[in-house]
């Protein structure tokens, strides 16, 4: 039998987690003076409230190799191999403390997914399924080399100060953008994030916008899965994308997450995104 872990950073609903026997290392999230460990005792509202009234915009941890190496030894034991998948290198170092973790434990395999987000956990989902199916350590690791290729994960972003407050965005250009209400579309490219678009106006009108742009017209996407990913406390930016998802009619199965606390420090309340595969 094959294990699969990944790390909290994957934004898998605690379901899917749970049905598809996946275990998470939790990243760690500095707020004020205290560590934290997400989704466990910190959650994205109490990093809303926290900056909403007037604190610093968290920072996150990535998963220290003892950590690592204490999952894989206790897995080890149970498992004739394990399968761990993380974000990729170009967003956090876990994927390079899991490395050398790795290498103190046999038949541990770990994959970059070169993404973040739902990006990451739409391959340690495709890991899980494959394992459940019976499949070799080989087999599992080349369907992720190939679905890692063609993986298209994106996302429209409400405002900028936590962008701009964690070092990826220049102030200049947070100005500029708060100022002509814009908003940027992110998009993982070779594991680095580009804006590659920005839209004008509502969060709301964004958010169709957005997600229109994305399907319509297209007929190199692989209609099996699509992801709809946000960071709100309610359901009104993921009710939009999913009025247009549903309208596409195309895929055969729409899962729906919220982002957690290591995503939220650095996008922010309001943001959404979609991820699904190229054919």
């Amino acid at each position: 039998m094959i294990k699969i872990t990944a790390d909290s950073t994957c934004d898998l609903p605690q379901a899917l987690l749970d049905a598809h026997n996946i275990t998470v290392a939790r990243l760690g999230i500095v707020k004020g003076d205290k560590l934290y460990q997400d989704g466990v005792n910190i959650r994205t509202a109490d990093i809303a409230a926290h900056v909403a009234a007037g604190g610093d915009i968290t920072t996150t941890n990535a998963v220290n190799m003892a950590d690592y190496e204490e999952l894989f030894r206790r897995e080890a034991e149970k498992y004739d191999a394990v399968i761990h998948i993380d974000i990729g290198p170009g967003f956090s170092c876990c994927y390079q403390n899991a490395r050398l973790a790795a290498d103190e434990v046999p038949e541990v395999y770990v994959v970059d997914s070169g993404n973040l987000s739902v990006g990451h956990g739409a391959m340690v989902l495709a890991a899980a399924e494959a394992a459940e199916a019976g499949k070799t350590v080989g087999e599992i690791l080349s369907m992720l080399d190939d679905l890692a290729g063609r993986l298209e994960m994106s996302f429209v972003l409400d405002r900028l100060d936590y962008m701009k407050k964690g070092g990826r965005c220049s102030a200049v250009t947070a100005l500029g953008a708060n100022l002509l209400k814009l908003h940027p579309c992110i998009e993982v490219i070779d594991g680095k994030m580009s804006v590659t678009k920005k839209y004008r106006g509502s969060i709301e009108k964004v958010v169709a916008d957005y997600v229109r742009e994305r399907l319509e017209g297209r007929d190199d996407i692989d209609t099996s899965r699509i992801i709809i990913v946000d960071t709100c406390e309610d359901d009104h930016l993921a009710s939009i994308a999913r009025k247009y998802v549903e309208e596409d009619g195309r895929f055969a199965e729409v899962l729906e997450a919220k982002a957690g606390c290591t995503i939220f420090s650095h996008c922010g309340p309001n943001t959404l995104g979609l991820l699904f595969a190229r054919k």
